[in-house]
């Protein structure tokens, strides 16, 4: 069968973008290999009519519901190549069964690579956290911690400071500027250049965190910035173009979702350098809607 497009990936943004698209009676086919990026978090926070929901739970309520219209195909699997052009894209999945569409919606997520800190990888989603907006509000009036790894870590500690007190870890590879540590100051944000060298606590939960020189600092989260990776290799198959964000490689993409290869669009995290679920579930509809003018000619 020819769908009229193949959607990879069924997080918020692959699922956001397949329901414009099956309300508009368009055949859509979703192959999803049940790894969400978001699979280490236990709730969902900040998502309108969704706050606390687990992710899980949020995923499988969005597939019941495109599951109830007829032209909306859920395929489990991974696919692991893709081809082809405009109205003619052809994906192979792992069993080697080979699937046709119109047009491809790439919403393959990325994947979280963390400082290699003993600790680190066992509490990510828990106690090492990375979205104040989407984790602040439950560790608030705690202390605090964020993890210099990236440029702009000094500004993420001043936003973390409204939810705490915070310790800002430069790991002893930055020190903020002359005006920022002015700025850090005022908001009584302590700034440690001795390393962190290990994460304490039983694991999913933080409670400290060990220094290079022996001393243990009490922490009941660590915020941190993880360099990111495209978490398929799809999108360098089918050559489309990327940008270099402040975390990793993103997806470069036009206002209609399109990347830079025709007939190929992408949503979610993949494609923008700020991630939430509320954004990739509005990058997936726009994605979705911008199919549907695709395959009219709009």
């Amino acid at each position: 069968m020819l769908h009229d497009v193949i959607i990879i990936g069924g997080g918020f943004a692959g699922l956001a973008a397949a329901m414009p698209l099956a309300r508009a009676r368009r055949r859509v086919l979703l192959i999803d290999a049940g790894q969400p990026r978001n699979r280490f978090a236990a709730h969902s926070h900040g998502f309108l009519g969704q706050d606390g929901v687990a992710p899980a739970d949020i995923q499988a309520r969005g597939m019941a519901e495109l599951s109830a219209y007829p032209t909306f195909t859920l395929l489990r699997g991974n696919v692991v190549g893709a081809a082809g052009t405009l109205d003619t894209f052809a994906v192979t999945m792992a069993d080697g069964a080979r699937h046709l569409g119109r047009r491809l919606i790439l919403a393959t997520g990325v994947r979280d690579e963390l400082p290699p800190i003993p600790g680190m990888k066992e509490r990510w989603g828990v106690g090492v956290l990375h979205c104040p907006y989407c984790h602040g509000y439950e560790v608030a009036g705690q202390p605090l911690g964020v993890l210099g790894t990236q440029a702009g870590s000094d500004m993420k500690a001043l936003l973390v400071s409204d939810w705490g007190p915070v310790t800002l870890f430069t790991q002893d590879a930055f020190l903020p500027g002359a005006e920022m540590m002015a700025r850090l100051s005022q908001r009584s944000i302590t700034v440690e250049r001795v390393p962190i060298t290990e994460m304490l606590g039983e694991a999913p939960s933080l409670s400290a965190v060990k220094l290079a020189d022996g001393r243990v600092l009490p922490l009941a989260a660590l915020f941190v910035g993880p360099r990111t990776h495209m978490a398929s290799p799809l999108a360098l198959q089918l050559g489309c173009a990327m940008e270099e964000g402040h975390s990793g490689p993103y997806l470069r993409i036009n206002e209609g979702k399109e990347t830079s290869v025709p007939g190929i669009f992408a949503a979610g995290d993949a494609t923008m350098q700020m991630h939430s679920a509320t954004l990739s579930v509005a990058s997936g509809m726009l994605a979705g809607v911008g199919v549907h003018r695709s395959l009219l000619g709009l």
